[in-house]
C-alpha cells in the first residue's frame, strides 16, 4: 500500500482547572496526504498550526480523532516522522557533523556508520569546511541546513516543518524555500509545512490547507497545479495568493 497520512477528526483540547480556562484549539481537522506531496497548512496565528504538527509528531496528546499513517495509528514519538523546528534546535555543545547524525545515534547506529552517512549530507548540502564549527559560528541558513539534514538522514515517511524559513531574512529564505524544493524533488519525501507566508506556501506546495482561527477547522484545500520552477509572481500565483487571503481575511 502505498504511503499515506490520514487525519480525521482531530480535536485537541487544552483543559484549565476552571472551565473559563479551557482552550480549544481544533474543532475538527480531516485530512489526507499521500505519498511524496509536499503539504502546506496556513492560517492566523493561534490557529493550532504547530500543535498539528506536534500531535502528528506525537508531542502532544490527540483529545479525540486519529492519525494513521499507512493504516496504523501514530503514537507517541517514533522513527516514521521527522521534525524540523522554526528555531533549528540545534545542541549548542556539538559540533555541526555530530548535530547531523544525532538521530541515528539514538537509532543504535554504530559510530562510523553514522559518520559516514552525517558527512554524506554535509557535502550534499554544501557544509564542507564547516564539520567541526559549532552552532554559533553557523549562519542562520546553515543552520536551518543542519536541522534538515538532522531530520533527514533517519528517512522518515514523513517530514514536519514548523515554519522553517520564518527567521531568515527574504534573501535567504527565498535560497533556503529553493534549496529545499532542490532535496525534495530529488527524495520526493512527503513533508507536511507550516508558514504564515502565503506567497511561501504558492510557491512550495502541492497542496495548500487554509485553516480557521480558534477552534480550528480546514476552511478550504488548494491543490496547486502550477510547473515547477515557478514563477512568484505570475497571474496563477497571484490569483491563488488572492483567494487564499481573501479567505483568512474573512475569518478575521
Amino acid at each position: 500500500m502505498a504511503l499515506r497520512l490520514e487525519i480525521s477528526g482531530l480535536k485537541k483540547v487544552y483543559r484549565g482547572t476552571e472551565p473559563e480556562d479551557t482552550v480549544q484549539v481544533f474543532d475538527r481537522i480531516d485530512c489526507i496526504v499521500e505519498k511524496g506531496l509536499f503539504c502546506t497548512f496556513v492560517g492566523p496565528s493561534g490557529c493550532g498550526k504547530t500543535t498539528l504538527l506536534r500531535m502528528i509528531a506525537g508531542l502532544e496528546k490527540i483529545t479525540s480523532g486519529y492519525i494513521l499513517l499507512n493504516g496504523e495509528r501514530l503514537n507517541g514519538c517514533n522513527d516514521k516522522v521527522g521534525l524540523v523546528f522554526q528555531e533549528y534546535a540545534l545542541f549548542p555543545w556539538r559540533k555541526l557533523v555530530a548535530n547531523i547524525e544525532v538521530g541515528l545515534e539514538i537509532k543504535g547506529i554504530p559510530a562510523s556508520e553514522r559518520r559516514e552517512a552525517a558527512m554524506a549530507y554535509v557535502k550534499a548540502f554544501g557544509l564542507q569546511g564547516f564539520e567541526n564549527r559549532y552552532p554559533k559560528e553557523l549562519s542562520g541558513g546553515m543552520k536551518q541546513r543542519v536541522a534538515i539534514a538532522r531530520a533527514l538522514i533517519a528517512n522518515p515517511q514523513v517530514v514536519l516543518m514548523d515554519e522553517p524559513f520564518g527567521s531568515l531574512d527574504s534573501q535567504n529564505r527565498d535560497k533556503m524555500q529553493n534549496f529545499l524544493l532542490n532535496i525534495w524533488e530529488e527524495r520526493k519525501d512527503t513533508i507536511l509545512f507550516v508558514t504564515h507566508n502565503v506567497d511561501e506556501a504558492v510557491y512550495l506546495s502541492d497542496r495548500i490547507a487554509v485553516m480557521s482561527p480558534r477552534p480550528s477547522k480546514i476552511l478550504k484545500i488548494f491543490d496547486i497545479n502550477l510547473e515547477r520552477p515557478r514563477d512568484r509572481t505570475s497571474s496563477e500565483a497571484n490569483h491563488i495568493r488572492r483567494e487564499i487571503l481573501g479567505l483568512l481575511d474573512l475569518e478575521e
